[in-house]
């Protein structure tokens, strides 16, 4: 397993700015493998998350770590094309900090430890890249180091789970001989053949 606190989550935000610059605006009400998100609340979910695990990893707590993401449907704003990669720059800029790491934290009103919180917001990111990915016609190849955090993360959710399910919903068979990827998006409770 990577060691967390070496983890640089850069790579991956990299990747989600390049998604979501490629995003077109007739695209943005489409429909995600996440059923209850067009593709603009999939971006203004992944803003909002980055926000929150930005400020996990200061451990700035407050409003936007106490909000559940359950609270309301997210949608984007006008600015979002620059707000988006800003703030995920801010959110691989806070882990950076190998102080993220330990401790405990808070993200979704959820008290955790930080590593927990990191890994939780890397498969947030590995996950949800997929979706737009998915949604929007695009190539995805998600950070190697981050993927196989988030695998290892749905993994074990999944061990713990007796009924079969994961972190997102029920796990999705997958075979076992499946890229990283595929094994993943199973886990996450998505069918990796999933298209728009």
């Amino acid at each position: 397993m990577t060691d967390m606190t070496t983890l640089d989550l850069g790579p991956q935000t990299r990747i989600i700015a390049r998604l979501a610059g490629g995003v077109r605006e007739e695209q943005l009400s489409d429909s995600t493998p996440c059923p209850e998100l067009a593709v603009r609340n999939l971006l203004g979910h992944l803003t909002g998350l980055s926000v929150a695990f930005r400020d996990a990893g200061r451990k700035d707590l407050g409003v936007t770590t106490d909000t559940s993401p359950d609270a309301a449907v997210p949608d984007i704003g006008p600015g979002w094309r620059e707000e988006l990669p800003m703030v995920l720059d801010e959110l691989a800029d806070a882990w950076r900090d190998p102080a993220a790491w330990t401790g405990m934290t808070r993200a979704g009103g959820v008290d955790l430890p930080g590593a927990v919180a990191g890994a939780v917001a890397v498969d947030e990111l590995v996950i949800h890249g997929w979706d737009l990915a998915r949604a929007t016609g695009q190539e995805y190849a998600p950070d190697p180091a981050a993927l196989q955090v988030s695998y290892d993360l749905l993994r074990a959710a999944a061990d713990e789970d007796d009924r079969g399910g994961g972190i997102f919903g029920p796990v999705v068979p997958v075979p076992a001989d499946a890229p990283l990827l595929d094994r993943a998006v199973g886990l996450s409770g998505r069918d990796p053949d999933w298209k728009p």
